[in-house]
């Protein structure tokens, strides 16, 4: 398959057409152009582009006309569009009808260049998401989503250790993905035909870990009516994942490191030992040097869990992973919800960029799922993220003087709506769509906030 990059332009004045060609061409893409939107739609019909760069006003079929033709013939195909001032609003509207983005007329070339290049970036990631979801649906391997160094290290990590039966002990902050990576090391394993059983340790008291451990011979207790195999002896031959393992009781790590040493295990009530043959990957997102060196953790079992160790990384260490993590939690959530949401706004994107993620990539998906239970459009607005992530839209970015005091919820509206409208120009129409509110909404709220329309 072919690398190469292609770009369409549709412009009726030649001038500006050559120009854009000559531009683009000596940028290393392969360019197309069109006189006309009509001659633009027939060449969407032929060839897949990966951008296409459109004039608004042209006759018969106008810039609308080749951006509805673009994303039905070409959905993940990026549309730029190029307009006069007076028809800035009308971009605005093509934007929410999938537009990557507008330019107003003069524009400069760099600024078009660098527009061109984010657009081929998302629709690189708009690929990479749609093959992720693709091996999802023909595989349950699970997926490790990320391009960053951090994450392309841990991936050829798991493809070293996966083929051999060595303990695993996993590092890492809560939510950075730590089953994620045990179910993987399973899946490429020869024991992947055996079954995956997993664990929390930090989830049960003592006695109650201990009978799902190894399960109870019948009458061991009362209430013990029938026997019952516990989880190891149901996983035998395959991977045993135990979460948590710092939480284990001292008591209870006793009994499980003689099923480690001797690969066997005694049911409660029991004398019989049942051999066992299970590989073993235990988590953690406690300092383990120091649990043992304080006397919480067996240095014994620490030695013999700890064969193989894997750092996660931790979300904020892997940054430039996070705007493909949202969009692959968006098309996540937005199927199982049933909601047409197929895009995140470039303000939202900013604030998750900088967000500091104590929770990691757990968190970022409970951000994106209860954003899209409040979005009703197609696109992630700020407006639809939890609250406290919306007062960074403004707080975040605003140009500070210096320090100031606390306000109002009230004044931090105002502050917030009227920063919005600085940077939208004054309009009003694209301020409205940023803040996820209608015109009216928004001119209710300027007059009673008694900023100057």
């Amino acid at each position: 398959m072919s690398n190469e990059i292609r770009i369409l332009i549709a412009e009726d004045e030649e001038i500006t057409r050559e120009n854009l060609t000559h531009v683009l061409s000596r940028d290393g893409y392969t360019v197309d152009a069109a006189p006309d939107g009509e001659s633009a739609v027939e060449l969407l019909r032929a060839n897949q582009y990966d951008v296409v760069l459109t004039d608004l006003r042209m006759k018969q079929v106008d810039g609308m006309g080749v951006l509805a033709a673009a994303k039905g013939l070409q959905p993940e195909t990026e549309v730029i569009m190029l307009t006069g001032f007076a028809t800035v609003e009308t971009a605005v509207q093509a934007m929410e009808q999938g537009a990557y983005h507008y330019l107003a007329k003069p524009y400069k070339l760099d600024e078009l260049r660098a527009i061109v290049r984010k657009a081929l970036e998302k629709n690189a990631m708009a690929r990479e998401l749609n093959e992720l979801r693709l091996r999802a649906a023909d595989s349950d391997i699970p997926q490790i989503v990320g391009q960053s160094p951090a994450i392309t290290s841990l991936r050829e990590h798991i493809a070293q250790v996966a083929p051999v039966s060595s303990n695993v002990l996993i590092l890492g902050e809560t939510g950075t993905g730590k089953e994620l990576v045990a179910r993987a090391i399973h899946h490429l394993s020869p024991r992947r035909n055996q079954r995956f059983m997993a664990v929390n340790c930090a989830g049960f008291t003592e006695n109650l870990l201990a009978n799902e451990l190894f399960g109870h011979e019948k009458e061991a207790f009362t209430g013990a009516g029938n026997l019952k195999k516990g989880l190891l002896e149901q996983a035998d031959g395959g991977t045993f994942f135990l979460d948590e393992i710092g939480d284990m009781p001292l008591s209870m790590q006793t009994k499980f490191l003689r099923t480690l040493e001797h690969k066997t295990l005694i049911r409660l009530g029991g004398n019989r030992e049942i051999a066992v043959d299970l590989r073993f990957i235990a988590a953690t997102n406690r300092d383990m040097t120091q649990a043992v060196e304080e006397g919480e953790f067996r240095r014994d079992l620490f030695y013999r869990l700890n064969v193989i160790t894997i750092h996660m990384p931790t979300l904020a260490e892997r940054r430039e992973d996070i705007e493909l993590l949202a969009r692959f939690f968006l098309h996540k959530h937005a199927a199982s919800m049933g909601k047409a949401v197929t895009d995140i706004a470039p303000e939202v994107l900013a604030i998750l960029d900088h967000y500091e993620y104590p929770g990691n990539v757990r968190e970022l998906e409970n951000i994106v799922e209860s954003s899209l239970v409040m979005c009703t459009g197609s696109v992630l607005q700020v407006t639809h993220l939890p609250l406290d992530l919306q007062q960074r839209s403004h707080w975040m970015t605003r140009e500070c003087h210096g320090p100031t005091e606390p306000v109002t919820l009230q004044e931090n509206e105002k502050q917030y709506i009227t920063w919005v409208l600085e940077k939208t120009g004054g309009n009003k129409t694209h301020a409205a769509q940023i803040l996820g509110i209608d015109r009216a909404s928004l001119w209710r709220k300027l007059k009673r906030l008694g900023i100057e329309a």
